[in-house]
């Protein structure tokens, strides 16, 4: 099956706009185009939700058309692949771990405030006869 850009947008929750921006960003080499409109199949829509997924895991664009060139090129290079997924995997679990840490202080903030607000708030308080 094959999709339009406007039904790729839908299918994937992102913006015409975005997708084009993506495609002038060397982000989809791999788009057939048929007298000029873009054609988009199920691999393209993987591809573009990998993106996604990789963007939003914070993976610089420089990367990512890095490991779009050695995963579509003729000339492929698995191993320079997944060297870049890998890394970028490390940096995600990375980034995990400070996030949990962080959801640790949050959460213990947000169980024990109330009472340091109380003893705060108690000492102030003049003594009342």
């Amino acid at each position: 099956m094959t999709y339009s850009i406007s039904q790729a947008a839908e299918k994937t929750g992102l913006s015409i706009h975005t997708i084009r921006y993506y495609d002038k960003e060397g982000l989809l080499p791999f788009i057939d185009r048929r007298n000029g409109t873009r054609i988009f199949s199920e691999q393209d829509i993987d591809w573009i939700d990998l993106i996604c997924c990789l963007k939003q895991t914070r993976m610089p664009i420089k990367d990512l058309r890095s490991l779009i060139q050695h995963c579509t090129d003729n000339d492929a290079v698995l191993e320079k692949g997944m060297e870049i997924l890998l890394k970028h995997r490390e940096m995600v679990e990375s980034q995990l771990v400070e996030l949990q840490n962080s959801l640790k202080t949050i959460n213990y903030k947000i169980k024990h405030l109330p009472r340091m607000y109380q003893e705060r708030f108690a000492k102030e308080l003049p003594l009342q006869k």
